[in-house]
């Protein structure tokens, strides 16, 4: 055997075991796609062992016949110049006719997965959530239990979900590995009075409990790749009891009512909720007292309802904070992680992205202490909070468990 095909081979081994070292050192990895807990997820799995299986064969058999010519038609000492081949229509058929077939044998499958995945939808009483994107963070409100939170998404296991996917800016797309393929969320396009928008659904139901790490894979801007989210599986019982608390005003949430509604009146949000969570935070009023024994929290409840406009892009269940533009605050204490899944939910954390929230995403749509920032034509001036009211503010949020 000439030295050439030495060196062939041995490349060729060298490749295959760094091949599969990478392989060996990426099972653990939180974004996997070949571990789907979702029959979504295991349609498409499917389709991809499908697809590995007929590419091996392909590999094998470009394998052997490379092997053979190369063998075959080594080159020897003594031997005449081959004789050159102009054309030969057997070969020709063949190099057209074998890729047709694989195409053939792998578009059929393909197209069949892809009516699988929609046939979910015939799951009767699905968990219906509105999916909308922005830049660059995740809002999921479910409609038939009132609740609204942001870029972490609770799922109860085995029952059916129906995702309804739409965008507040740009297209994104919702992709969750672990859950299934991708699906693009897309800007509403205006329609004809009395007919439905169209958007993009998503259905699944999840198998298996864990939390499940998302990204945006549609590039949507310069914070595109910080884009991320969470899916929070867990058992119908956990989920109740999640959706309960979400209900349930935190103790600490109790705002300072006196004042409030000139606070939320100063910007264009209508502030109309605000009957409805002054009644709850009077309601509640009782543990007012046992808030009030941490200085610090009470604090960042006066900085947060008095000496701030956050209540014109945030809301908090059970107050009158009205805001629809930025993320749902409630129970933000409870939350794993800050800024779509980049810092880790602690004090230190929080205080850094209320006072420049673009040294960690950049292009992020928020006012930091001493920048602005213009969201839909609007400009929104610097919060101007010094470092006695931002540890205070972070306190108090992550006080709300």
């Amino acid at each position: 055997m000439s030295r050439a095909i030495l060196r062939f081979w041995r490349r060729g081994f060298w490749a295959a075991l760094g091949a599969l070292t990478v392989v060996g050192c990426g099972r653990e990895y939180p974004q996997s796609t070949i571990h789907p807990v979702t029959d979504f997820g295991e349609i498409s799995h499917h389709l991809y062992v499908k697809v590995f299986w007929w590419t091996m064969l392909i590999l094998a058999v470009v394998a052997v016949l490379l092997t053979y010519v190369l063998v075959r038609f080594r080159e020897r000492p003594g031997q005449d110049r081959p004789k050159p081949v102009h054309g030969h229509v057997g070969l020709e058929i063949a190099w057209t006719v074998v890729p047709a077939m694989i195409v053939v044998a792998i578009v059929i499958p393909s197209v069949q997965g892809v009516f699988q995945t929609y046939r979910l939808q015939e799951e009767r009483d699905p968990l219906v959530v509105h999916v909308v994107g922005k830049r660059y963070w995740w809002s999921f409100h479910y409609p038939q239990l009132g609740v609204t939170t942001a870029n972490e998404l609770h799922l109860p296991v085995g029952r059916p979900v129906a995702l309804r996917l739409e965008s507040g800016d740009v297209i994104h797309s919702f992709w969750v590995p672990m859950l299934g393929g991708k699906r693009d969320v897309n800007p509403v396009v205006a329609v004809p009075e009395g007919e439905e928008p169209k958007r993009n659904w998503l259905y699944f139901t999840i198998k298996e409990a864990g939390v499940y790490w998302g990204q945006c894979a549609e590039f949507c801007g310069e914070a595109h790749s910080l884009m991320g989210l969470r899916v929070v599986a867990q058992s119908e019982e956990a989920f109740q009891e999640w959706v309960e608390a979400w209900r349930t005003p935190a103790p600490t949430a109790n705002p300072p009512v006196e004042g409030v509604a000139a606070q939320t009146g100063a910007g264009a949000v209508s502030a109309e909720p605000a009957a409805a969570g002054a009644s709850a935070a009077a309601a509640a009023s009782e543990t007012t007292a046992e808030a009030a024994e941490d200085p610090l929290i009470a604090r960042g409840r006066q900085v947060f309802f008095r000496e701030s406009y956050c209540v014109l892009c945030h809301a908090i269940q059970g107050t009158p904070a009205p805001g629809v533009i930025g993320p749902n605050l409630t129970r933000l204490g409870s939350r794993m992680t800050l800024a779509a899944g980049m810092l880790e939910n602690n004090q230190e954390n929080l205080e850094r992205w209320i006072r420049d929230p673009r040294s960690v995403k950049p292009g992020a749509q928020m006012p930091g202490a001493q920048y602005p920032v213009t969201y839909e034509g609007q400009t929104f001036p610097p919060t101007n909070l010094n470092d006695e009211q931002i540890r205070a503010l972070a306190a108090w949020l992550l006080s709300m468990k």
